[in-house]
This record gives C-alpha cells, structure tokens and sequence, in this order.
C-alpha cells in the first residue's frame, strides 16, 4: 500500500490519499480523542503525540497537529494508516454517532432557499474544499444568515475567514437573495 500525502492551505494540516475509498459520499470530523469512540483508526492516529485533529473525506484522510514538526510525525501517521487499512478492520463502529450531532436548524418556511445553499454548497463548494483536504457543511439558516461548520483543514485554517466571506457568502448572496450573511460554527 502505498499513502501519498499533499500540502493543505492549513500549515497545521496534512492530507494523507491512501488510494482508495475512505468514507465515499459521507464525513467525519474529529476534533479531540473523547470524540474519536466511533473510529477506531481516529483513535490510533490521536495516540501519535501532537494529532489534535482528525478528518475523514471521501477518498483522503486530514491529520491536524497541534505542534510538532511534520518530518517527526509524518511517519508515525503513515504507519498507523497503512496498518489501519491492511488489518481490513472497519473504520467507523458506531455510524450514527456523528450523525446525530450534525442536526440542521432552520424554519420550515424557509424550506426552498435552505435546499437551494444545501445544492450551491454541494455542487460548487465542497468539490473545491475537498481538494484543499477539508469540507463545510450546512449547519442553520436563521434571519438570512447561512451557518456553516468547518471541517479537516478548512478548521482553524488561516484562509478560512476570506474563503467563507469573499468566496462562499459572495457566491450564496448572487444566487440566493435572501442570503444576508455566511458565519462558521464550531
């Protein structure tokens, strides 16, 4: 097996490209070990010392470190990976767990513009941030502004507060005119 890996615009972040499916049309964030339960490989990759930040996407995993110098742990998260993905041991063991904390609020009147962001966001958005090694998910839609949760790297990136008001809000706010405002949620 072979595991490359590519810089993210987050300099705290790394993305590791095993080759194969990882969560396919699913994700997963997490951003401490108390949250990993559900992975077992989460909860291995939190054993490395300075992982505070693990993100699984379709076919990559993010790795957050909270200090360190990559060279040092580059290693010990590629050998934790790979022996992961060749024991063929399962990747989540409780599925709904995230599920369940990734509720979505917004009025039942505002049904048609909120499925309209979900569209702009899946089709135009995540495409984009998923190359980047990160994903942004809707989160609510309350008096016109658009909540949206940062995920893999996209979490804590420098980048992330241009990305969501130049790039995001401006793209929602020409399609969607009730759109008055895009902020992030932990």
């Amino acid at each position: 097996m072979f595991i490359q890996t590519e810089a993210t615009p987050n300099p705290a972040t790394l993305k590791f490209l095993p080759g194969r499916s990882v969560m396919g049309d699913k994700t997963r964030d997490y951003r401490d070990r108390e949250t990993a339960t559900s992975s077992p490989l989460a909860a291995r990759l939190f054993d490395i010392t300075h992982v505070s930040g693990v993100f699984f996407g379709s076919d990559f995993i993010t790795v957050t470190k909270d200090d360190g110098d990559w060279q040092l742990l580059k290693p010990a998260i590629l050998g934790t990976i790979m022996e992961y993905f060749m024991s063929g041991a399962p990747l989540l063991t409780d599925d709904n767990q995230e599920e369940k904390a990734a509720a979505e609020t917004f009025n039942e009147a505002d049904k048609e513009i909120v499925s309209t962001i979900k569209e702009l966001l899946d089709t135009r958005v995540r495409p984009a941030v998923a190359q980047d090694g990160g994903d942004i998910t809707f989160h609510a839609f309350e008096d016109g502004v658009v909540f949206l949760r940062m995920q893999g790297a996209c979490a804590g990136c420098p980048s992330s507060t241009a990305t969501l008001k130049h790039g995001i809000e401006n793209l929602l706010k020409h399609f969607v005119p009730e759109v008055k405002e895009v902020r992030p949620v932990a």
